[in-house]
């Protein structure tokens, strides 16, 4: 990469993360801004500034994606959501690496640790697009991402002796607008006699292998297998929230928990309890921020470490998650592109200290 260079850069998408993505790698230096990939129609030639809610940058947004790769970025921010997150984004990676184009994206979260992805088939089409266009590729969010990597990994650091290290997300989520997400997906609003998507046997084991064997591979230990468990609870009065109404004796409250076994004990646990209102399970973790990560971690010496995002009480935690998710892939495209071409984690790049943060 050039000093003096700007990296040339293309957003993939203007939903939340998205927007704040275009907006952030304009006020870079070191960043260009050369396009911007839209799914709806209706979008298709708007400003992009526009489309991001902020000032208009003459850069309209296009569905064209073969017009965008050959602008030659020198990286994607890909933070496509809905149905083209994970196995579904799987091509445009392919395509993009194929053509020599890092990407850094917040979609896919079980390629956190490639080396754990579900799909074998998936993952080798994605190191041989990378070597074939010599590109690298890299994914990371809040959770999993940097709370569930870095953040624990680097509270280790200070141990002699890990017996469990716990790391849990505790949100409430009832500003997230995506009814067949948390309805289907997740089975808040209906009855405990509901199968979720969450319930599917293996489920809650796959979606967090990766950032567990992530982090087992940082400490040197081999994870044996993940168990995983699932608790639900019901509210005693119906719950206005932004995807419509969750009635009395429905699920208002979701627990999971995924822990890798090392030497026969669980010992790397992931938990993310998820509630529609604070009243809702007051037996479970709780806290006063709408988004709280914790990481717990039992042995010489105990450690225990919280990080909020946004205000207490409702103000803005949403919208302050989505701006961490974005700066953390925003904030590492230098390091990506001066990366070895390849599938990369959290273990292979220097922490993605932010340039030009102050201002």
């Amino acid at each position: 990469m050039s000093k003096t260079s700007a990296l040339r850069t293309v957003v993939w998408s203007t939903g939340g993360v998205g927007a704040i993505a275009i907006d952030a790698v304009t006020r870079r230096p070191d960043l260009e801004l050369v396009g911007v990939w839209v799914h709806s129609e209706h979008k298709v030639g708007l400003d992009a500034g526009t489309l991001a809610g902020c000032q208009a940058l003459g850069l309209t947004a296009t569905d064209d994606a073969e017009a965008l790769i050959a602008l030659e970025p020198d990286c994607v921010v890909y933070a496509a959501s809905g149905p083209e997150r994970d196995a579904a984004a799987v091509p445009d990676y392919v395509r993009l690496l194929e053509a020599g184009i890092n990407v850094v994206s917040t979609s896919s979260t079980a390629l956190v640790y490639p080396p754990a992805y579900y799909s074998d088939e998936s993952r080798g089409r994605l190191e041989a697009a990378a070597k074939a266009g010599s590109a690298s590729f890299y994914v990371s969010g809040i959770f999993p991402g940097f709370a569930s990597d870095q953040l624990a990994l680097l509270l280790t650091t200070q141990s002699k002796r890990i017996t469990c290290l716990t790391v849990t997300e505790i949100a409430l989520n009832d500003h997230y607008p995506v009814a067949d997400v948390m309805m289907d997906g997740m089975g808040f609003g209906r009855p405990l006699d509901f199968e979720p998507m969450l319930k599917t046997p293996g489920f809650i084991e796959m979606a967090w292998r990766a950032p567990i064997h992530l982090v087992a591979d940082g400490l040197g230990v081999e994870v044996s297998e993940i168990r995983g468990s699932l608790d639900r609870r019901v509210t005693d009065t119906d719950i206005e929230v932004a995807f419509g109404t969750i009635p009395a004796g429905t699920c208002a409250a979701v627990r999971t928990r995924a822990a890798g076994v090392v030497n026969g004990r669980e010992a790397i646990v992931l938990e993310h309890v998820i509630r529609m209102s604070r009243d809702v399970a007051p037996d479970w973790p709780a806290s006063q921020f709408d988004a709280t990560y914790r990481v717990d971690i039992a042995g010489e010496p105990d450690i225990h470490c919280a990080m909020t995002l946004g205000a207490a009480e409702g103000h803005g935690a949403g919208r302050a998650a989505m701006a961490a998710t974005a700066m953390r892939v925003v904030n590492a495209i230098p390091f990506v592109v001066d990366a070895p071409p390849g599938l990369l984690s959290s273990l292979d790049i220097p922490n993605t200290l932010p340039r030009h943060a102050f201002g």
